[in-house]
């Protein structure tokens, strides 16, 4: 999450007028995360998250991603979905933007989940993607494998002012992963972007899945490896316990049983999801507005996952 535009109290009250959810009390910006505009509402009935989606997410898109939370909704995933106004209207247009009221969920998300918590997001993940199975809706995942060359060259030689030989190493760690590829994996809707922080949980159960605006149709083992990268590691990118990683394979595992195939390119899978997420950080490190409230994220802990991962090819074993 995070505030890009700026809404004035009045156009955030007026825009609540549409609705019969009370006025408002409070408002305020979040700043993590890097992609939409994101506010705290608070009104004189409940409490609600206004998004005000940004270049990077296709109006075009919404569609998709709301229908995909109303199926996993009806079929008891805790997941927010965005409300109706009084007109049947679920996507506004606010300050030249699409936006949504979305539900507040309860919960936490964590800064270094442990093994129960770790097993518990993992079972949520392999749930969806069981319930997933009769969804109709696709999109093609634009950050997706293809994608990632073009964003290298994109990025170019501006990832050295990063780290030096950045653009080295990922270009011959992508040339690796572009050859081994798996391309008979079964696909699916999928997340593609379980991070902690996009996981609320109180103790170990989770409360809300959250954040679907990178959901696409990918391989499904795919989300298991991007939940893998981002759970098993803290935030610099160092390895957590290892029960923390067995826990994520194990708790899918249990819940939407693995292939042998998708077991064995789980490691390739973990590889890829590295560099995407280095690129698309390194990109918005090297091009977010100074004047943007938002929190940048550091794509060096990224090296660091994939560092690990070649290290360690067994790892999902």
């Amino acid at each position: 999450m995070a505030v890009y535009t700026h809404v004035s109290a009045e156009s955030l009250g007026a825009f609540l007028r549409r609705y019969d959810h009370g006025a408002l009390v409070s408002a305020k910006g979040i700043a993590e995360g890097v992609e939409n505009s994101n506010y705290l509402l608070d009104t004189t009935e409940a409490r609600f998250i206004l998004t005000l989606y940004e270049k990077r997410v296709s109006a075009g898109d919404l569609p998709f991603f709301l229908a995909m939370l109303d199926h996993l909704a009806d079929r008891g995933h805790p997941v927010p979905r965005a409300l109706p106004d009084r007109a049947g209207v679920a996507i506004q247009t606010l300050e030249g933007r699409p936006a949504c009221l979305i539900e507040f969920l309860p919960g936490v998300s964590l800064s270094q989940p442990t093994e129960g918590q770790a097993l518990a997001a993992a079972r949520a993940l392999g749930r969806m993607h069981r319930d997933l199975a009769d969804f109709t809706g696709t999109r093609p995942n634009a950050l997706g494998m293809t994608a990632w060359r073009p964003l290298l060259d994109q990025c170019g030689r501006s990832l050295d002012t990063i780290a030096t030989g950045l653009y080295d190493r990922v270009d011959c760690a992508l040339a690796v992963v572009e050859s081994a590829w798996p391309r008979e994996l079964a696909t699916g809707a999928i997340h593609a972007d379980l991070f902690p922080d996009n996981v609320l949980m109180l103790g170990e159960e989770v409360t809300g899945l959250i954040d679907f605006y990178f959901a696409c149709t990918d391989i499904r083992a795919y989300d298991l490896a991007v939940t893998h990268s981002s759970w098993a590691f803290d935030g610099q990118g160092a390895p957590l316990s290892p029960a923390v990683g067995r826990a994520i394979a194990a708790g899918y595992d249990a819940e939407h049983p693995l292939t042998e195939a998708e077991r064995a390119a789980l490691p390739v899978l973990a590889q890829g999801a590295c560099i995407r997420f280095l690129l698309t950080r390194a990109w918005d490190w090297l091009n977010t507005p100074a004047d943007a409230l938002v929190t940048r994220k550091d794509p060096l802990a990224y090296l660091r996952r994939l560092d690990w991962y070649e290290a360690n090819m067994g790892a999902f074993a």
